[in-house]
């Protein structure tokens, strides 16, 4: 038997790359010579990788698999390619197309081995090196993001293998890179091992998608650096750890706003530094201190936050005070960049957040770019720093051959979060260290674990996949639902938890518990948001989670008309995608907030207004800040017009603490719907956030709410005349003509609506009766929604008139069925002036004979398409199922009066059908 040689046997190798490699460190702000690679390379796009056998045609006639990195060879013919960006989103499709699964590999599962079609970018950049570079002691060149797997040359010298697509890598290339004119060739392979440890939902984007720079370490540098702090009682600590050579002494530790100007003479002396009074960093109050350390030759500056984690008993603090996360899940993604980043973007990303009261933020399921830590620790966020790690296409095959518990895949896991925690030790942000998402467990999941503690013991693991809690420090879960849920956290059942033995189930109920992901936000979700919340106040050992996600991924595309639309899977024609599962954030691809988000922010609002009869109740849910930033404002409406408003006199309220403050002096209105609205605003501008801007809201009903309309069955009376007009609404036959003008059709009742994924699923529980939570949340099999929708004929209503009377105003009687359907839909319409107005009231009654849940339950008017815009008065101005109700106020929406522009097209809108409703 003969095997085909190889040159390319990389791609298989399960390591974590070779060659020149330096070890892991921070990415530190320094003032040491850099150059930017970022800009225009020569770029060629190969169908295969060559120097494998399924390449063996790959490269032009001729050519040797290894001459793209000579120095000689000719690349005038190629084209020109951006960098940092995934060559699949540019080109116009020239270079192929992007990709999406979330759990499935999109290749034959057979580690390590990849396919024969994999495709291959040769990159190629001439740099000026200045001549002063030549006394460096280090020339570094680095990586920040690579997806999957790459060769480096530099000046016709082989330098190395990387790997770890969302992960630095450093290389020296010292006594390579030479003063003048110095190329650089990196060949990058969209598949290889790695693949089978990046198996996140999102898209497959091969190639250099991060910065690239070329570093002149100096003699005397400082190599690295971690400034560990901590804080209690209002005093802080610095230790320093600092990976210098000898010649990099004497070190200066300047932090000027607490008056620290340390010298340290060498290694040695190097100690803590005790500080009696620092401001405490949180996510609520981000404060940051400056700081320098100085060599000779090179100062590093970072910030500092003061804060102190730890876990005591099943609690998890953050300076002494119980942190609950209400967090989102966070991949890097934009509509015409992919991950590449783009800091404006990401700057307004996080201040979305924050204007939306999210406090926490998993970076799922990878480090980010660097300089989204540093705008998390500058804006305030928890952070679970998440290393970049998932094999969820294992699970389908019970994790036989997960590489999560495979000796051979050890050194990789370990490489990984090596650099995860390396790069990123400094920030005050970071909270918790993940090994990585749905990986299964397994030994080197283990050894990760044993890592993170020994190099930092001050910072907790997680790890959901890690159900019986043998290394890692909290209890993580993702979507266990409310039942499951509350029992977590009255911790009084012997039932045995997930995965668990009772001896472990004991393990994980002594610890923090956090939802990892829940409420899955796809749709017109998330729901239950309400009911998750109560829990985390009820019980303390529950601290919250963190949103199925922030963001849908939906990639701008046009139809071949010219039309804008957001792209998801199969919409690029991939034989084996995941469709539109990728479109799940509570924001959507144009940076639209979803309903969902709305109801998110007021539900977690960290100031809870409870308005009564009696006065409002301000409570502070934060975490350590005073509500001394805010004021309240309230106003006085009548059918949606402000009456009366001002500003409450409220005493500041710390951290925890409720207080009652009386309602102020206002005349309440009459002959109509009174509300009562107070509104908890900015007192100032802030970074993420105008001044006014609004964080939680309360109303309080001041008008006797009206009575039901009891159904009684009208008597013909007399015949409707032929033309008739009541205020602003004509009529003909009793039927609705035009409204001030304008011609109008309706009203008609509706039960239809455009089907969601889940309506037209098959074996999940739909609309019918029972525990929704039977079988741990999946609940219990039922036929499609959809298909007894459409067997029911919703789709497809008639309505007959049975009686119209114009006696006393309009009122008009119609029975609304399908074909070949025996039930029914009663209606009646009652039309009549109130002053200067033409009211409508409806009346709906369905008949005995329904055996099926209704889509929706609306009534419908067409406008003339010339209109542009509407203004109505109820609860708006986003959908608000009842719920969106919830006991503290009004959640996604309010009631008042509410005015909307008419859309000429939907596309910013859901891309895929989610119901709505007011």
């Amino acid at each position: 038997m003969t095997t085909t040689p190889t040159s390319a046997h990389y791609l298989t190798d399960t390591g974590p790359g070779s060659g020149r490699r330096r070890a892991a460190r921070s990415w530190l702000h320094t003032d040491a010579p850099a150059l930017s690679l970022d800009g225009e390379w020569r770029f060629r796009l190969l169908p295969a990788a060559p120097g494998t056998p399924g390449g063996a045609d790959a490269l032009p006639d001729g050519e040797e698999v290894d001459a793209v990195g000579a120095e000689s060879f000719d690349d005038s013919d190629w084209d020109l390619l951006r960098v940092p960006s995934h060559w699949v989103l540019e080109g116009d499709g020239r270079y192929g197309r992007p990709a999406y699964t979330n759990v499935q590999y999109p290749f034959a599962t057979e580690p390590p081995f990849v396919p024969d079609e994999n495709p291959t970018g040769d990159y190629r950049r001439t740099i000026e090196v200045p001549e002063s570079w030549d006394r460096a002691e280090a020339v570094v060149l680095r990586f920040d993001g690579v997806e999957s797997r790459y060769r480096l040359w530099v000046n016709g010298v082989e330098v190395g293998i990387g790997s770890g697509s969302r992960l630095a890598q450093e290389f020296d290339v010292t006594g390579v890179v030479r003063p003048g004119r110095n190329l650089v060739v990196v060949r990058v392979h969209q598949w290889s091992a790695a693949s089978y440890v990046e198996d996140q939902d999102q898209w497959w984007l091969p190639g250099i998608f991060r910065s690239v720079h070329l570093l002149a370490r100096p003699v005397g540098g400082i190599e690295d650096v971690w400034l560990r702090t901590s804080f209690a009682d209002g005093a802080g600590r610095i230790e320093t750890e600092v990976t210098a050579a000898a010649a990099a002494y004497p070190l200066t530790l300047r932090v000027p706003e607490l008056g620290v100007e340390t010298v340290w003479s060498s290694a040695e002396e190097v100690a803590p530094i005790e500080l009696p009074a620092v401001e405490p960093w949180s996510a609520e109050a981000p404060r940051l201190y400056d700081a320098q350390l100085s060599s000779a030759s090179e100062t590093v500056s970072l910030r500092l936050g003061f804060r102190t984690i730890e876990i005591r008993g099943d609690r998890f603090l953050v300076n002494g005070e119980r942190v609950v996360f209400h967090g989102v899940n966070r991949h890097e993604t934009h509509p015409d960049r992919g991950r590449a980043f783009d800091e404006d973007f990401a700057r307004e990303d996080l201040a979305m957040m924050k204007r939306f009261n999210v406090t926490a933020i998993r970076t799922s399921h990878y480090p980010p770019h660097p300089r989204l830590l540093d705008l998390a620790d500058e804006l305030g966020f928890w952070v679970i720093l998440e290393c970049d790690l998932e094999t969820h296409g294992f699970e389908r095959y019970g994790w036989a051959g997960n590489p999560s518990d495979d000796p051979a895949w050890r050194e990789a896991y370990l490489d990984r979060i090596e650099r995860t925690v390396e790069r990123d030790k400094n920030h005050p942000s970071i909270v918790l260290w993940s090994l990585g998402n749905e990986s299964g467990t397994g030994a080197n999941l283990a050894a990760m674990s044993a890592w993170v503690h020994g190099r930092d013991p001050e910072r907790p693991v997680h790890y959901e996949g890690d159900y019986s809690g043998a290394y890692t420090d909290v209890y993580s879960r993702m979507y266990s639902s409310v039942p499951e849920t509350e029992q977590i956290g009255r911790d009084d059942s012997r039932t045995p938890l997930l995965g668990c033995s009772p001896g472990e189930s004991a393990r994980q109920r002594a610890k923090p518990f956090l939802l990892c992901e829940y409420v899955h936000a796809m749709g017109n979700g998330p729901g239950a948001i309400d009911q998750y919340e109560d829990l985390v106040e009820r019980y303390p050992r529950l601290h919250g989670g963190f949103v199925w996600e922030w963001r849908d991924h939906g990639l701008r595309a046009r139809t071949s008309e010219g039309i804008e639309y957001y792209a998801y899977g199969g919409d690029f024609g991939e034989v084996l995608h995941d469709g539109n599962f990728v479109m799940d954030g509570m924001v959507l691809s144009d940076g639209t907030p979803s309903p969902g988000l709305f109801e998110w922010k007021q539900i977690v609002a960290p100031v809870r207004l409870t308005v009564r009869a009696d006065g409002v109740v301000i409570e502070n849910r934060r975490h350590d800040a005073s509500t001394a930033d805010l004021r309240f404002t309230w106003r006085v409406e009548l059918d949606g017009r402000i009456t009366d408003e001002g500003v409450l006199e409220a005493p500041t309220v710390p951290a925890g603490e409720a207080v009652h403050v009386a309602l102020p002096g206002f005349v309440p209105p009459t002959g109509g719907e009174g509300w009562l609205t107070v509104d908890a605003v900015l007192a100032s501008a802030t970074p993420w956030a105008e001044e006014g801007h609004v964080l939680s809201t309360g109303q309080h009903l001041l008008s006797a709410p009206a009575a039901a309309p009891a159904w009684t069955r009208a008597v013909r009376s007399a015949p409707p005349a032929e033309d008739g007009a009541l205020g602003l609404a004509r009529f003909r036959h009793g039927r609705l003509t035009s409204i001030a003008g304008l011609a109008v059709d309706g009203p008609r009742a509706e039960l239809w609506r455009a089907p969601t994924d889940n309506d037209e699923g098959d074996g999940f529980p739909g609309y019918v009766s029972g525990d929704p939570f039977d079988g741990n949340g999946t609940g219990t099999p039922a036929p499609s929604s959809s298909a007894r929708w459409r067997e029911a004929g919703l789709d497809r209503l008639v309505a007959r008139v049975e009686e119209v009377d114009s006696t006393a105003g309009v009122r008009r009687r119609t029975r609304v069925s399908a074909a070949d359907l025996d039930a029914a839909l009663l209606m009646e319409e009652h039309w009549s002036v109130d002053g200067s107005s033409t009211v409508l009231r409806v009346d709906l009654a369905p008949t005995r004979g329904w055996d099926l849940v209704w889509p929706r339950l609306g009534i419908r008017f067409d406008l003339p398409a010339s209109i542009d815009g509407a203004e109505w008065f109820g609860t708006g101005p986003r959908e608000s199922y009842p719920d969106s109700s919830v006991p503290h106020g009004s959640a996604g929406s309010r009631r008042g009066s509410t005015s909307s522009p008419r859309r000429t097209r939907d596309r910013r809108r859901a891309v895929t059908a989610a119901p709505c409703a007011n």
